[in-house]
């Protein structure tokens, strides 16, 4: 069974820095419901491994994480 991935909030971070991304990312998490996808676009090339290593302490999902250029784009669902 697939689930949807319709994007609850999306979350613009693009020209921010660390640590930036990683607050806001988490700040926003707790504003969606849970089951919810937050769908993150950032370009700070730390980014990946942060928001990966966050959404993996934290508990949630991580959908998907697409590059296009210099641009990240992170689809996380919110399990708890």
């Amino acid at each position: 069974m697939t689930q949807k991935t319709e994007i609850a909030r999306t979350l613009d971070c693009v020209g921010l820095f660390c640590p930036q991304p990683l607050f806001q990312t988490r700040e926003a998490m707790e504003e969606i419901e849970v089951g919810q996808i937050l769908e993150v676009l950032a370009d700070d090339p730390a980014s990946d491994g942060d928001l990966s290593a966050f959404v993996k302490h934290a508990g949630h999902e991580l959908v998907s994480v697409e590059k296009d250029g210099e641009e990240f784009r992170f689809l996380i669902r919110r399990l708890r």
